[in-house]
Formats: C-alpha cells, structure tokens, sequence
C-alpha cells in the first residue's frame, strides 16, 4: 500500500512543478513562433505582387489560407494528439511548418504560396500551436490560469519581433532567402515539442496519449462496425457507419449546441461576422502606408507597435474582465472592444501620415487587446465546460471561413476602385456592426430572461449566466483532466 502511494506521488511530481516550468517556457517561445507569424505577411504584400504580377486579391489568397487553417484545422490536431500525443502533434507541425516556407522560396507562381505557404505552413502552426497549449493542461492543474496567462504572452512577443526581423531580412536577402531563413526558423518547433514529453499516471498509463481504442465513442463505433460487418445485410452496415460518423460529428463539432443555444448561436453568428473584417487592417497596413509615401523600413515599425501595446494591455483585460462586476457581461466587454476596433479605423483614413498611424495602431491595439483576450472567456460563459470543446470545434471552423474570404474579397475591391481606404471602411463595417448585434441581441435575450423570472414561470434547465437562454444537455467526460481542448488566439 505504501508503495503504491509512493508511485502514485512519484506519477503526479511532474504537475506545477519542476519540469513544467521548462514547457511553459517551450509554449511561450511556441505561441511566439505560430501565432506571431502571420502578422508579418504584409511586409511581403508588395514584394509579392511584383514578383508574380499579381492583384491584391491574388496575393491576399495565401496569408488568408494560411490564417484560416491555422484557425479552423483544430478538430484534426484534436485527433491528432488523442491518437499520438502532443509532443508528436507538436514536432509534425514544426516540420510542416518548416517545409512549407522552405518549398515556398522556390515557388514561381502565386497559386504555388497557396499550397506551400498557405496550406502546409498553415496546418503545422495549427498542429504546434493548439497541441502547445493543450500540454499546458496536463501539465499544470493548480496553476492552470497562470500558465495558459503566461503562454499568451508569446504571441505578443512574435507580433513584435516578427515584423521587425521580417523587414530586416528582406532588406538584406530579399523575400526568396528570407521565407528560407523562415523554414529553419520555424522548425525550432520540434525543439519544443520535444521539450514536451508525456506525463505517466500511476496506473503507468500515459495521460496525453490514450490508445485509439480509449476514444470516447470509439469503442462503440467499433463494436457497431465489427457487428456490422458479420450481419449479411449491406443496410446494416450502412447505418452502423452513420451512426459512427454522427458520433464523430457529435463530439468535434457541437451542431445541437448551436440549434438549443441562443446564446451561442448569437455569440458565433457575431464573431464569424467580426472575422471578415478583424485581420483587414493587419495585412492591408503595410501596403497603404507605402502607397501614400511612408519609408519602407519605418512601416515594419507600425505592426511592431500593435504587438508592443499587446504586452500590456492583454493581462490587463485579462485581469479587469476577471472582476466580479463583470461576471456574466464580458460580452458587453467583448462587444465595446470590437466597436473600438471598428471605430479606429476611420483614424487612418483621414491621414496616412507615420505620426497618424502610430496613433491609430495604439488605439487598436488597445481593442484587440480586448478581443483577443475575452473571445474565448465569453464562449466558457455562453457554453457549458463539459461541451466547451465540442462548441469551439465549430466555433473555429465558422470563423476560419470569414477570415478566409475576408482579404481576397476586399482586395478585389482595391482592385477595382485602386484605394486602400475602402479597406479600412471594409473592416469598419463588418466590426461596428457585429458588436452592435452582439451587445442589442444579448441585451435582448437579458431582457426575456428577466421576464420569465418575474412572470415566475418554471423554467426547466435554468441557465448559469442570465443571456443563455437553452444551454446544451450536459456530457460527462471519462478522463479527469479535461478532453483535448483546441484553441485558438487572435
């Protein structure tokens, strides 16, 4: 018995201690490497254009591939790391990340950055990036908070240092050495995915790579299917198959959540809606600045600003959204943050001045500050824990469709009228009024929920925050640390 206890002590000592300070260490310089890298593509925008002879449009196509499945790749990299672990996840997604800037160097058509930059590199920054912060999970369980607080703290370093090194280097090298320098860059992945290793429960079993057969809902698609494939009738073995399908569909992607739940149903309308517009003024910054006269190797200075000011003002929001004067109304945070956002822009488009536009990506950074640090604290109030993951499958996916769209269309308006400003009144529109029908429609949700309660009706299944109205039924989760949770940051 006491040497049970002791292998059990043994088993746990990875946990907030020792050992995990060196992965938190690793997901910070992690975070800083995948989520940072995106924003530096502006500096690119124009280098690309001519090298290719391409529009806006066509040149926007790639960075917006590559941030939509940097985003929306997190019901794969689930799976991926259930079957295989995070530290495997994480290491694969270093290689294709690496190899997808290696190959892009040597890439002679635009649709060619498509596949190379866009899709491949994509996916590895989505593999790195969500296994990265599922490890965090594991490893620590008192000092959960603080860890995952810490760990964003790296994509404001790469927002800042990225754009920076990106402009230097392709001063110096041009855009073909650089996007290679990148590739080896990038593969500093696999040397923090190996820092990651599994951590042992008592039971000997390791916590982050259960066998395929532990899936929850594998075992029963298997036993359907072996039965199926002994029954003589080829419908049954149909039906078995969509039964295993609506299961897997069931779990990564929360399709009842979404049709029972006003609350997340408005919540992922709206941010699907503010997706359009958000990343606009990120990639389209650069390319305006140079058009109206503003130095080369001063614009790389603008987005290094928004990832500066991001340092800051994220644990702060973090910490004045955590207040209990805001428990159940971050979305009014989250919806005042987006309006902020939408507003700025019209900052920049009354002068392309370098002093003007230091102050507009201040004020912005302020409000994405905001966004980014509540978009995900306000779904945990909308969506209940034990169906957070399956909500965010879907969640991410329908975002990564808009933030895919969004640039490429609005090019095709560059194109056509040769204005950058109608990229900022772009993203002015889609973020002014996603937050203004998140908050009026929140507010309204508020409002009945108040009246049922003084209208003292029985409410069957009562909500925990006051603007969710039908909350999904509850699913209890087999392991005891929570399922792969995949997340993304903005």
């Amino acid at each position: 018995m006491f040497q049970g206890r002791a292998v059990a002590r043994e088993a746990a000592k990875p946990q907030d201690r020792g050992w995990a300070w060196m992965v938190l260490l690793a997901t910070v310089l992690l975070q800083g490497l995948t989520l940072g890298f995106p924003l530096c593509i502006g500096v690119f925008f124009r280098d690309l254009q001519h090298e290719f002879q391409a529009s806006n449009s066509e040149t926007s196509w790639f960075p917006s591939i590559m941030v939509a499945v940097l985003h929306g790749g997190g019901p794969l990299c689930s799976i991926l790391v259930k079957r295989f672990g995070c530290r495997f996840a994480v290491m694969l997604g270093g290689l294709l990340s690496g190899a997808g800037m290696v190959s892009s160097s040597f890439c002679k058509s635009i649709s060619q950055l498509y596949l190379t930059a866009g899709l491949i590199t994509g996916l590895g920054l989505c593999f790195s990036f969500q296994a990265g912060v599922t490890v965090l999970g594991y490893y620590f369980v008192r000092w959960r908070t603080l860890a995952n607080a810490m760990a964003s703290t790296g994509v404001s370093l790469g927002f800042t240092l990225w754009p920076l090194l990106s402009q230097y280097l392709l001063d110096e090298m041009g855009w073909r050495n650089t996007f290679l320098i990148f590739g080896g860059i990038l593969l500093n992945c696999c040397v923090c995915g190996a820092i990651m290793r599994p951590i042992q429960l008592a039971s000997g079993s390791l916590l982050q790579s259960p066998k395929p057969a532990e899936e929850p809902g594998r075992t029963a698609e298997g036993a359907q299917l072996s039965n199926g494939a002994s029954s003589p009738h080829s419908q049954v073995q149909e039906q078995t198959r969509r039964t295993a399908c609506f299961q897997i569909l069931q779990k990564y992607l929360a399709f009842d959540i979404f049709c029972q739940n006003k609350g997340y149903q408005i919540y992922t309308i709206g941010v699907t809606w503010m997706m359009m517009g958000f990343t606009l003024p990120q990639l389209y910054l650069v390319p305006y600045a140079i058009q109206n006269g503003v130095e080369e190797r001063r614009t790389a200075l603008l987005i290094s600003v928004i990832g500066f000011i991001n340092i800051f003002i994220r644990p702060l929001m973090g910490l004045l959204s955590g207040h209990r004067v805001f428990t159940g109304r971050r979305i009014y945070l989250f919806s005042l943050a987006g309006l902020l956002c939408g507003l700025s822009n019209f900052i920049c488009v009354t002068s392309a001045e370098f002093t003007v536009l230091i102050v507009y990506c201040i004020i912005l950074s302020i409000a994405m500050s905001g966004i980014g640090s509540l978009i995900f604290q306000v779904l945990m109030d909308v969506v209940e824990m034990d169906r957070f993951s399956s909500a965010l499958g879907l969640f991410t996916i329908l975002e990564s469709i808009t933030l895919l769209i969004g640039p490429p269309l609005t090019g095709l308006l560059v194109d056509i009228s040769s204005d950058f400003r109608y990229v900022f009144y772009t993203s002015s529109f889609f973020l002014i009024s996603a937050a203004l029908f998140m908050m009026l429609s929140f507010c309204a949700l508020e409002k009945k929920a108040k009246l049922k309660e003084a209208s003292k009706v029985p409410l069957n299944n009562r909500p925990r925050h006051q603007y969710n109205e039908m909350p999904a039924e509850p699913q209890s989760e087999s392991q005891s640390p929570p399922a792969v949770i995949y997340i993304t940051s903005i």
